[in-house]
């Protein structure tokens, strides 16, 4: 049996606000199989709809929630911040990157298999957000758009505590010069976050450090990182880049997520 310290992962500044439950799951404790084992929470996938439902169901309750208000959104790596109240309406959320509420019971999460998930609150306002930022919506301001989502609903930049979830490390994560030159023309001076491997000779990116700047720039007040990497813990969290590297044809995908009680 998976116990539920197996199953999700917390961060003591978020753990350590009252009426707040919080969790980076992991892929352990669910009913999926084969490449999905076990809790695969991404709907988008081609695992069975059932397990992801079932499992999507566990993580709920293990934050104290109902089922049917635990709510993601459509992902496509972009900087776009949607303000929840109350469960999406119909079959098809909404197309965004990140999601902030002040509804109580309401659970808002994000899915990843590499990129950083961020979970945020002001304890004070009892607001809360949560966000999916690969390289492209970080860079594109996914972060800085969810700050400004919460500040809608009452929150203050200094008052949030973010946590940076499970995410590929800047040693697993190669990069090609064409993205470097990109990357930086776009973003002058984040040169700092990448390194070129000795032993390659290939360009490495550190997407957490570079969240964690983009956090820092946004005024938030206080900022934690998990430190753990997706494609190195193969028997806990799920990888997209590591799928790939074993020739795998689809992926699971962890969730993250944040209620208030």
């Amino acid at each position: 049996m998976v116990t539920p310290d197996k199953m999700k992962l917390c961060v003591s500044g978020l753990a350590a606000l009252p009426g707040v439950r919080h969790g980076f799951f992991t892929r352990q404790g669910g009913v999926s199989g084969g490449i999905y084992a076990s809790l695969n929470c991404g709907p988008g996938s081609r695992d069975d709809a059932a397990n992801v439902v079932e499992n999507r169901a566990r993580v709920a309750e293990l934050l104290g929630a109902k089922p049917g208000r635990l709510i993601t959104v459509f992902q496509k790596h972009s900087a776009d911040a949607v303000i929840a109240e109350a469960p999406w309406k119909g079959d098809t959320p909404p197309e965004a990157d990140a999601i902030v509420t002040k509804t109580p019971g309401l659970a808002i999460g994000v899915l990843t298999a590499d990129c950083a998930p961020v979970l945020f609150c002001d304890g004070d306002a009892r607001v809360i957000g949560a966000a999916h930022a690969g390289w492209k919506g970080a860079l594109g301001g996914i972060l800085e758009a969810t700050v400004e989502a919460m500040r809608k609903l009452g929150a203050k930049p200094e008052r949030i505590t973010a946590a940076i979830g499970p995410a590929i490390s800047q040693d697993a994560y190669e990069v090609g010069a064409e993205f470097v030159e990109r990357f930086v023309a776009e973003e002058p001076g984040s040169a700092a976050f990448f390194i070129t491997d000795q032993a390659s000779g290939e360009p490495h990116f550190d997407l957490p450090a570079y969240v964690g700047e983009r956090l820092a720039r946004a005024g938030v007040g206080s900022i934690a990182e998990l430190g753990l990497c997706t494609y190195c813990e193969e028997s806990r969290l799920f990888s997209y880049r590591r799928s790939q590297h074993h020739g795998e044809d689809d992926y699971g995908r962890q969730i993250s997520a944040i209620v208030l009680a």
